[in-house]
C-alpha cells in the first residue's frame, strides 16, 4: 500500500499496537471509515478527534480514490 508509512499514514508497533493512524496522532483511519460508513460526516469526525485536520482527512481519500481508480482502469 503506497499510504503506508507516508505523511497520511503511520504504521508503528509503538503505536497502537501497529494500528494505521493518522499520522502524527494515535487515531486510527478506520476510525474515520466507522464513521463515514455510520453516515457521520467529516465535519463531525473531526470535532470527536481534534489532533487530526481536515487537510489530513481530505488528503487521504484524494489518495485512496487515486489509488482505487487506478486499479480499476
Amino acid at each position: 500500500m503506497i499510504l503506508k508509512n507516508s505523511r497520511i499514514i503511520s504504521v508503528s508497533s509503538e503505536i497502537m499496537s501497529g494500528t494505521p493512524v493518522f499520522a502524527g496522532t494515535r487515531v486510527p483511519i478506520q476510525t474515520l471509515l466507522d464513521y463515514l460508513k455510520a453516515g457521520e460526516s467529516i465535519d463531525d469526525f473531526l470535532e470527536g478527534f481534534p489532533s487530526v485536520n481536515k487537510q489530513q482527512v481530505i488528503t487521504l481519500l484524494e489518495e485512496i480514490e487515486k489509488q482505487l481508480i487506478g486499479q480499476v482502469a
